[in-house]
């Protein structure tokens, strides 16, 4: 099953789409990662999805990425007596240390480490920012506060606090046992919420290791300060509007969802743009025309990947939610002006032998008008190095790990395929241009280019470009034989 876009689309499995039908019809519509949401559901109800997930993996024979995502750091506030209570804007409010239940004074803030670090001025959002208040005074006891944005507060609200770095570990207690779970199902990536700095990222990589690639949520500002650093650390990151969005004022938003894509493609690190995506679709048959635009936006954009989140979890159309999304790719990458604006924002090879390599391929594909780019590659870097190229042939990727496979189902323009390592660069050409043709790529006599890394089977090692034609469909040989019992081991 090939797609007929490059940007990819994850879908989140809830109650609405825990079934095998459901699961099946999400990616027959589109749905190349699928991400179990950890601050719902239990390891039961996650065990059975992913189990689900493979068999349909085997169905298709198609490798499907599973995305972990983490719950992270959770800020609220105690307990209120009557269970909620209305601040009126220009009062004083008071969160303190005191277990009693709150009233329209005051109310407990559970979180000790953060009444050093909260200064006079700073802002505190409560209830995903819906008020907003003010510190007057804080003495590691109590936060003094004015409110400047009344309203209800009700047992329990979040709290979010946008001007400071907070000295909270990125991975709670409830993280670890999600992410040791996550782990030993064998998911390919995990998404980290409240990554503040980078070394966030060096104490989960500690955790994670190569089991699966790390993805960055980038929810809070103070993130933004050490972009480049967080970017380069991560293996891919999102862009996490919801949490962001209430941090920082809704004009802003834009301009950095914008600034995170371009950081992304400088290092060559897979994107994706999520929340409210088609929101209106949680209820609704259709999106409204601002979210089919606000897709559209990303794709323009060169976003690797955009998500659904309760529009796939729980809305009463998942499965059109995700057509939907798919048809809205296909059309923004069918626009002439779709090619201009990805080509302007082609960013400066770094200067590696794989980035060499890969901007040549990108050249050479179009020099001689290639079909298809084809990529061996044992960890992913030679695809992804590719994909940073954005270039206007698919790229079709060849690994002899499964794990890999999966793992670039998220990467844009990456066609993966299964197959046994090589020994030779004659096994090379003949397996892609062989493979090229089998995925439906190529036809004898087209020409496809080829990228691998000698010596073979080792990653990182990104250094051979070859330019390859297509022959005729000849029988196979034992070795592709071979080869086509990998592919075929994706399906079981």
């Amino acid at each position: 099953m090939r797609r007929q876009r490059n940007a990819k689309i994850i879908a989140t499995l809830g109650p609405a789409s825990s079934d095998l039908a459901t699961i099946r019809a999400l990616f027959e519509a589109g749905a190349d990662v699928f991400r179990f949401n950890f601050s719902h559901g239990s390891h039961a109800d996650h065990q059975a999805r992913h189990e689900i997930v493979r068999q349909v993996e085997r169905e298709f024979g198609r490798p499907i990425a599973v995305l972990a995502d983490l719950q992270g750091p959770k800020l609220r506030v105690g307990q209120i007596a009557g269970g909620k209570v209305v601040l009126p804007a220009g009062a004083e409010f008071t969160l303190d240390q005191d277990p009693a239940p709150g009233s329209a004074q005051r109310v407990c803030l559970p979180h000790p480490e953060l009444f050093d670090v909260i200064a006079v001025g700073q802002s505190l959002l409560l209830d995903d920012g819906k008020l907003r208040l003010q510190v007057l005074a804080s003495d590691g006891r109590a936060i003094r506060t004015r409110v400047l944005v009344g309203g209800m507060l009700s047992d329990r609200k979040g709290v979010n606090v946008p001007d400071a770095v907070l000295p909270i570990p990125v991975l709670t207690a409830k993280d670890l046992r999600d992410l040791e779970f996550a782990l030993s199902l064998g998911v390919e990536w995990v998404a980290l919420s409240f990554v503040q700095r980078p070394e966030d990222l060096t104490e989960a990589r500690a955790l994670v290791g190569d089991r699966a690639g790390l993805m960055t949520k980038l929810e809070k500002p103070q993130a933004l300060d050490q972009l480049d650093e967080i970017v380069r650390l991560s293996d891919s990151v999102m862009v996490a509007r919801g949490d962001l969005g209430v941090e920082l004022p809704p004009e802003r938003v834009p301009g950095v969802q914008k600034r995170i894509l371009r950081a992304c493609r400088k290092y060559g690190k897979p994107s994706i743009v999520a929340t409210q995506m088609l929101e209106s679709m949680i209820s609704a048959p259709t999106p409204t025309r601002a979210e089919a635009s606000d897709v559209a936006t990303a794709i323009y954009d060169g976003a690797d990947a955009v998500m659904l989140s309760a529009e796939s979890a729980s809305g009463a159309y998942p499965v059109e939610a995700v057509a939907i999304m798919s048809r809205l790719i296909q059309e923004v990458e069918r626009d002439s002006l779709y090619r201009k604006l990805i080509d302007a924002q082609q960013e400066q090879p770094l200067p590696t032998p794989g980035d060499a390599i890969c901007a040549a391929l990108r050249s050479v594909t179009e020099i001689v008008g290639a079909v298809a780019i084809v990529t061996y590659t044992t960890s992913g870097h030679t695809s992804e190095r590719a994909a940073r190229e954005r270039p206007p042939a698919p790229i079709l990727s060849i690994t002899p790990k499964l794990a890999t496979a999966r793992r670039l189902a998220l990467v844009w323009g990456v066609h993966s395929t299964v197959s046994p390592d090589v020994a030779s660069v004659v096994e090379v050409v003949s397996a892609a241009t062989q493979i090229a043709q089998r995925e439906g790529f190529a036809q004898p006599g087209d020409q496809v280019t080829i990228a691998a890394g000698m010596p073979f089977g080792e990653a990182g090692s990104t250094n051979l470009l070859r330019i390859a034609a297509v022959p005729a469909l000849a029988p196979r040989s034992s070795a592709e034989c071979t080869g086509a019992a990998a592919e075929e081991a994706v399906a079981g």
